[in-house]
């Protein structure tokens, strides 16, 4: 697709169509289709050793009694037809994927080598922009927890129809409950027409994870999350990569050609916040109206389990006496915590972990340096 032609669809786009609670137009309107996109790579490592290469986080039952991606796929009903759904993943993680999903080889865009999401994204808007003209592409991670659905499905929809009437790359922004120092966070500028229930901006600035006592600045200053959770015309967003984005646009003939592989040889590696939406002054946001967190952490985990009147978080056959403030995870054979506080503990088939629940945090950092 060349630059040209992402203009032209611009034009398309201006026209503010309404969509029903499938993703279509409705009846009476020239308005664009939705597709939604699901970013399910990365290995996980937070999550070591109950996550590995070939079982990342998203196929682990970290936020329900199912995997982070059935339970994400399960909330799309309503929002587009599964033949308007694309993985996003690594190639090796094709085949884990189908087999607790069920979906067919034609749902995914695998990836030939990880490069971040910019290039991942802009390669998934190119392929939506080509089938589909004029496509809606609504983008996911597979590993949020988000309650409830409905609430989720109507936030969605409510800023597709803001992103196509304004033409802006629109991205749900989460009301902080807490100083997070995991996340990054965006500040809301200008109001934006929204429909009722709902109130959306401009975005102002985007910002990186936080120290404590900025990310408690941010809460009192009106910061949001920012989700990852992102809606735009497809056009509209590689027109974005054309002119913010210089190291994955110059691949985009190698797309043209059809050759998949030489784009993510060529293209620069770079989230998708840090290539295109921090540079671009086409960005809004849109308050969410439900539950969400990313369950990147251990504490994530913690947040989505009953905890006894210890607080203990136990999952699988795990024993306790006299032990509190411990998180717990028995996958294979028995775990037995005696008189210890605030551990993680994790046992799987292969190896066991054993830390300072406070410390959880580095275990990331730990696994690239033994590595």
């Amino acid at each position: 697709m060349r630059k040209e032609n992402i203009t032209k669809c611009h034009v398309y786009h201006t026209f503010p169509g309404s969509l029903d609670r499938q993703g279509e137009p409705v009846t009476g309107t020239s308005g664009p289709s939705v597709w939604v996109t699901v970013l399910a790579g990365g290995s996980g490592q937070r999550f070591w050793p109950l996550s590995r290469a070939d079982r990342p986080k998203q196929l682990l039952p970290l936020g329900s009694a199912q995997p982070l991606i059935v339970d994400t796929l399960e909330r799309l009903p309503g929002l587009a037809p599964p033949e308007r759904t694309r993985i996003l993943a690594g190639e090796s993680l094709v085949a884990p994927i189908r087999e607790v999903t069920g979906l067919p080889a034609s749902a995914f865009l695998a990836e030939p080598r990880a490069r971040g999401t910019g290039p991942v994204i802009a390669w998934a808007a190119w392929e939506l922009e080509r089938a589909d003209p004029g496509a809606v592409m609504v983008s996911l991670h597979a590993d949020h927890v988000i309650d409830p659905a409905s609430a989720f499905r109507d936030t969605v929809r409510a800023a597709a129809g803001i992103a196509v009437r304004d033409d802006l790359l629109m991205t749900i922004a989460i009301p902080p409950d807490r100083p997070e120092t995991g996340y990054g966070y965006l500040r809301p500028g200008r109001p934006l027409e929204a429909p009722p229930g709902h109130r959306a901006f401009r975005v102002e600035a985007f910002a990186e994870k936080p120290d404590a006592s900025t990310a408690a600045r941010y809460i009192e200053e009106g910061y949001r999350w920012n989700s990852g959770i992102f809606i735009w015309p497809a056009a509209t967003f590689l027109a974005e990569v054309e002119a913010h984005a210089p190291g994955i646009a110059r691949a985009f003939p190698l797309l043209e050609r059809g050759d998949v592989a030489g784009f993510f040889n060529e293209v620069e590696p770079v989230s998708v916040d840090e290539g295109v939406l921090e540079r671009s002054a086409r960005v809004g946001c849109l308050d969410a109206t439900f539950a969400w967190d990313d369950v990147g952490t251990w504490e994530a985990f913690a947040r989505h389990r009953r905890a006894d009147r210890e607080g203990n978080v136990a999952q699988g056959e795990v024993h306790l006496a006299d032990a509190s403030g411990n998180i717990a995870v028995a996958e294979s054979g028995r775990v037995v915590l005696l008189g210890v506080r605030d551990l993680l503990v994790v046992r799987t088939e292969r190896e066991t972990l054993v830390m300072p629940r406070s410390r959880s945090a580095e275990l990331k950092r730990f696994l690239r340096g033994s590595g």
